[in-house]
């Protein structure tokens, strides 16, 4: 299950093709690659925030869905460059929200998730102790959410620029949930690097021992394109099976 960031909400109809913009189901579907997975794409609905002057929401259009070409494949955006100097931050107390996520976050359909989740586990052949959840910014937040909330469904988690609030990481730890995280070294927005510190630390004092932390010193927000776009993720996933 792979939960899109902010940029990619909509009404899960004619603007659904906005969740090819990013993430595994761009790498399947327009970069043509045969990831072995079933890959299931919610969409977040706007609950309005397309009304609040959010540029990235209220300046896109639907012809800029990623197309799938009929032969080949089109160029990969460049990564953004972020003009400022990598330098390592130290963790604080300081969290811009709660346990609960980001405004209107995921957590907002978590019994949607878990329903299209049995839908598909029902309808399809569904290899029930390799479920794995990844997701981006709102969507990585989204992942330690819904991981904390349910820990027995998932295989491993791949929150990528989402860090994870301390409260959330005792359900995680007690199931021992095999985690790789990734935040940017140059993120300055809600993301920033020190903030993701507090969780995977607790997740260690907590006694979880499965957990990687990577920081893309070199990268701001745009992890993600890094990410999906190798091998080591997908590869990393399928090496973690669940036990009865």
């Amino acid at each position: 299950m792979f939960l899109h960031g902010n940029g990619e909400r909509g009404n899960g109809r004619d603007e659904l093709g906005f969740t090819l913009a990013h993430g595994p189901i761009y790498e399947a579907w327009v970069q043509r690659r045969d990831l072995p997975f079933l890959i299931i794409g919610p969409q977040l609905p706007l609950y309005g925030l397309d009304t609040v002057g959010i540029p990235y929401l209220t300046d896109r259009k639907i012809e800029t869905f990623p197309k799938r070409l009929e032969s080949g494949v089109p160029p990969r955006n460049p990564n953004y460059r972020i003009d400022l100097p990598m330098d390592g931050r130290l963790s604080d107390s300081y969290f811009p929200f709660g346990p609960d996520g980001n405004v209107f976050g995921w957590n907002y359909i978590e019994s949607d998730l878990l329903y299209i989740l049995d839908k598909v586990k029902k309808e399809y052949r569904v290899d029930s102790s390799r479920i794995y959840l990844s997701g981006l910014s709102y969507g990585g937040h989204g992942t330690w959410y819904m991981a904390s909330k349910y820990p027995d469904i998932w295989a491993a988690i791949n929150p990528i620029v989402g860090w994870g609030h301390p409260d959330l990481m005792k359900p995680i730890a007690e199931a021992n949930i095999p985690i790789w995280c990734f935040a940017g070294g140059r993120d300055r927005g809600h993301e920033k690097v020190e903030h993701f510190y507090p969780g995977v630390n607790k997740l260690e004092e907590l006694g979880h021992n499965n957990i990687r932390f990577t920081v893309e010193e070199d990268m701001g927000h745009d992890v993600w394109t890094r990410v999906y776009a190798g091998e080591d993720i997908y590869n990393w996933m399928l090496s973690y099976q669940k036990k009865d």
